[in-house]
């Protein structure tokens, strides 16, 4: 992993109003540009807004207008970004995607492939994990819910993933979400060493739902780099040094305190796992 600098934003996305997101995805795309950011990082169905019952009525298909103004913004401003789309799904419900923009103009996507109870009626599951190698490392992706299944995190980094962003669209009465990320994100990063970086959706959402917001970046030890929990619409920059992951991961181990655990496990007696 190279030394890398990303960008989290916590904003508000009303359903629907795709013109409005998208422009306020490019006031933030533009000013993480400022700060020489690699990747930026936005909320879950960011552009489309989230709403279970709403927000398919405003699906796309990717490549679709909404995920080619994106590309256009990542080749100009020449960073990497993440943003949310309800993906169109012929004869079927639609996806709960999240695209990544490269700035050579690739477009990657992302089907949420474990979705919340309340989701299931409306959206269709992907199939498949995303792990993308680029210049300044390897990321993957966890869409909001997925972060309760430490499955995804193990099976991310076993593909080499060394930078995991976690958008969220995850409402007030879900709980404070400092105390709840704190729960479980600081362990998934210390058991897997890597970096987990978390965003969530801000305010209402033009049908009645509050989201309470939050940005988090937590290191390799499971330590917390840097965080956001103002309530405020913003963006959050974390410069990542890539030495503590390097020297865990791709270097001889010299103590217990280096020790990369995966390198140790035992799946031949794991098979209750997949009952």
């Amino acid at each position: 992993m190279e030394k890398t600098i990303i960008a989290l934003v916590q904003m508000q996305s009303i359903v629907g109003a795709i013109e409005d997101n998208l422009a306020k995805i490019g006031y933030f795309v533009q000013e993480a540009h400022k700060q020489q950011a690699d990747f930026i990082c936005f909320p879950e169905l960011s552009v489309t807004g989230y709403c279970n019952k709403t927000a398919v009525n405003f699906q796309e298909p990717i490549p679709g207008a909404s995920s080619k103004k994106l590309s256009q913004l990542a080749q100009d401003n020449q960073i990497a970004i993440l943003a949310g789309i309800c993906e169109e799904n012929a004869g079927d419900k639609p996806y709960i995607t999240q695209v990544l923009c490269l700035s050579n103009g690739e477009i990657i996507k992302y089907r949420k492939t474990h979705l919340g109870v309340s989701e299931q009626s409306y959206f269709s599951a992907g199939d498949c994990f995303m792990v993308e190698r680029t210049n300044c490392g390897a990321i993957g992706l966890e869409l909001c819910w997925e972060m309760h299944f430490p499955e995804i995190t193990t099976i991310l980094t076993l593909n080499g993933a060394e930078i995991i962003f976690v958008p969220h669209a995850s409402p007030i009465i879900a709980g404070d979400r400092k105390e709840v990320w704190l729960r479980y994100m600081s362990t998934r990063a210390y058991d897997n060493c890597v970096y987990l970086a978390a965003c969530n959706a801000l305010g209402e959402n033009g049908c009645g739902t509050q989201f309470s917001g939050g940005a988090l970046v937590i290191g390799p030890k499971g330590e917390i780099i840097t965080e956001d929990f103002s309530g405020k619409e913003g963006m959050l920059v974390a410069a990542l040094d890539n030495e503590t992951l390097n020297r865990i991961r791709y270097s001889e181990r010299r103590s217990m305190r280096d020790s990369f655990y995966l390198n140790y496990r035992r799946p031949e007696l794991y098979g209750d796992l997949w009952r």
